[in-house]
């Protein structure tokens, strides 16, 4: 009975032997499996940030162009071409234009055509972005630089 309940002692060098295989096993399979990964890039290209918004002659003075794909609004003036966007600062709902400026459909904050929060629970105004032109003569906005609200870029015909 007593043999029963005893236990086969494993040799000091027997647990060593086999502790060292196992971690040998494991580094191989691990270091496998990410070499198989490697052919794979883990990084995607990033989207671009500049937007192209037309020709200078598409935005004469006094237009306002909302642009919902690229969530952009391009208003034209005597000054210049300006580009405000269209993301609420609240959580990111795409903004409709009224006539008293702008209005969030989903939490209801409210803009002045300026992008300056009139009511709701937008923490600051719509950032106003940097307007270029391309060689070729086409404005951009670039949605990674911010300016102050309606500066304007004076675009060359």
């Amino acid at each position: 009975m007593s043999n029963e309940l005893e236990r086969e002692t494993v040799s000091r060098h027997d647990f060593l032997s086999t502790a060292g295989v196992g971690s040998a096993v494991a580094a191989i399979a691990f270091s496998t499996i990410g070499m198989l990964r490697l052919p794979k890039p883990r990084v995607l290209p990033d989207v671009s940030r500049v937007i192209r918004l037309g020709k200078p002659s598409e935005f004469p003075p006094g237009t306002v162009a909302m642009l919902p794909k690229q969530r952009i609004c391009v208003i034209a003036s005597e000054a210049g071409v300006a580009a405000v966007s269209l993301v609420c600062t609240h959580l990111g709902c795409i903004l409709k234009r009224t006539e008293a400026g702008f209005d969030c459909p989903c939490h209801g904050s409210k803009f002045d055509p300026r992008g300056k929060v009139l009511a709701g629970p937008a923490p600051r105004g719509l950032p106003w972005f940097v307007v270029s032109q391309a060689p070729d003569g086409t404005l951009l906005a670039d949605l990674t630089r911010e300016v102050a609200p309606e500066a304007s870029y004076k675009a060359s015909t």
